[in-house]
């Protein structure tokens, strides 16, 4: 393909503007402004096209000029991973939305990019019926969720996001559709899909290997009843051994979450700008408008702001159990009795579920181990930092995040990453740095050793080869 330069100068810009009003309409296209970034990159134009053709088109005219695009959700995540060596067209996808047509009683259901995830729960709600997804990020996409692979509790039974699919459309650069997935085939029309292997390297991927445009999921019932056992803990050692003594006992629970606060730690700030940043662009200071537009991002709802917890307070582990009402009081009350004296039953969830442990300004990890050894890892984490930290997440699938507070020095942090990377590597594990303030990310590997990369590679060969979707945003700095 032959690629034009970027126009320079002001007309030039203007000019690029005025081609993205055509193609998304005259208010759906603009230069843009202190929040459109992405990981503290700023972008240069915001495209919102009406439907996949018109964002097929805003990526023929990237393509054309040479330009970056990275696609947007809600916004939630959008300071998550390694920055991208340049955002041109940050590509809205707050109109790729919609919930498709099925029969009430189908087993899937397939739903636009820009689709905010409660929406399409509470459509699916007045069937009786829900997805399997519960992401700690309030308002997020379903495109958000799938390019970030966020889980929550509910991950233990259904596994992630990516697991659940059944189909898969996007645009690669070139603008072109791609469909994966019989299912997704089908419904979109388009002949001949490529095999879901390849959809499923999108998950996680952060808009680098194409822009989301609909997903196909599996659908299930609501169920009938739903109970939290709750029991305080006070080590990673007693949880492992407390969650042992769950899965021997055949309880079959929806999610099972860990939550050991940071007791002691020092106080966090209660506003800080997204991505920890507290700069603007390099050669100058962050305004007071800039300061208050990212404090405000979608990107820090749902982040903890609250003060640490009193020194000495215990943990918590909590576990749903979900099904059939006279099945579910009998599970709870076996459960109770495996847990001990000091465990309690609620209709209820506790405050911290499902909601991070990391808040603005802090550098957030995701540790992902065998559940077996996830107490080697958080001693490992806890160990490296030298104090106590906050860890919460999913116990029963061996997904938890941390948070380091974003007073530690860089130098701290990049110890702290490889003498934790250094013990999950023989236990098959991984620490991914989620987000951080601007000198972490720029100084230390976000990703770490990534045995996905060789895939990831021949994906962006294949999807993206002039390397203008997110560059740089994928592991390896692809």
């Amino acid at each position: 393909m032959a690629v034009m330069s970027t126009p320079a100068g002001s007309s030039g810009a203007a000019e690029i503007t005025r081609r993205l009003a055509g193609i998304c309409g005259p208010s759906f296209a603009r230069f843009a402004g202190a929040a459109d970034e992405v990981a503290g990159r700023l972008a240069r134009w915001v495209a919102v096209p009406g439907g996949p053709r018109a964002a097929a088109e805003v990526l023929r005219l990237a393509a054309r000029h040479d330009l970056s695009v990275v696609p947007r959700g809600a916004g939630t995540k959008i300071d998550w991973g390694a920055a991208p060596a340049r955002v041109d067209i940050m590509l809205d996808t707050g109109r790729l939305a919609g919930v498709g047509h099925q029969p009430a009683a189908s087993p899937v259901v397939e739903v636009g990019a820009g689709t905010p995830l409660r929406a399409v729960q509470a459509t699916l709600e007045r069937a009786g019926r829900r997805l399997a997804l519960d992401p700690p990020s309030p308002g997020a996409t379903l495109g958000g969720v799938l390019a970030a692979d966020e889980s929550g509790p509910l991950r233990h039974r259904h596994g992630t996001p990516c697991a659940q699919l059944v189909g898969l459309r996007w645009l690669d650069a070139d603008g072109e559709l791609v469909s994966a997935g019989r299912s997704a085939a089908e419904l979109s029309g388009v002949s001949a899909p490529v095999g879901l292997d390849l959809g499923r390297l999108l998950c996680g991927s952060q808009g680098g290997l194409g822009v989301l445009v609909s997903a196909t999921l599996h659908a299930q019932a609501l169920p009938a009843s739903q109970v939290w056992v709750s029991r305080p803990v006070w080590s990673p050692l007693e949880v492992h051994d407390l969650v042992r003594a769950v899965f021997a006992a055949d309880l079959d629970p929806a999610a099972v979450e860990l939550d050991l606060p940071a007791t002691g730690s020092p106080p966090r700030r209660a506003v800080a700008p997204a991505s920890g940043a507290t700069s603007g662009p390099p050669g100058r200071p962050m305004s007071a408008a800039e300061a208050a537009a990212r404090a405000n991002h979608p990107a820090m709802s749902g982040r903890r702001a609250d003060p640490p917890p009193a020194r000495g307070s215990a943990g918590e582990l909590a576990i749903l159990l979900e099904g059939d009402r006279s099945e579910v009081a009998e599970r709870a009350d076996r459960l109770l009795a495996v847990l001990g004296g000091a465990a309690s039953v609620a209709p209820f969830a506790p405050a911290w579920w499902g909601r991070y442990p990391f808040g603005p300004g802090d550098t957030a990890l995701r540790v992902e181990a065998p559940a077996k050894d996830l107490h080697a890892a958080v001693y490992a984490l806890r160990d490296a930092a030298g104090t106590p930290l906050s860890v919460r997440g999913c116990a029963g699938a061996g997904v938890v995040h941390a948070a380091l507070p974003g007073s530690f020095p860089v130098d701290r942090v990049a110890g702290i990453l490889a003498a934790v990377r250094g013990v999950l590597l023989a236990r098959r594990g991984r620490c991914v740095v989620v987000a951080a303030p601007a000198a972490v990310r720029r100084e230390v590997d976000v990703w770490g050793e990534a045995a996905v990369i060789p895939r990831l590679r021949e994906a962006k060969e294949h999807l993206d080869p002039h390397r203008r979707l997110a560059p740089g945003r994928l592991p390896g700095g692809l």
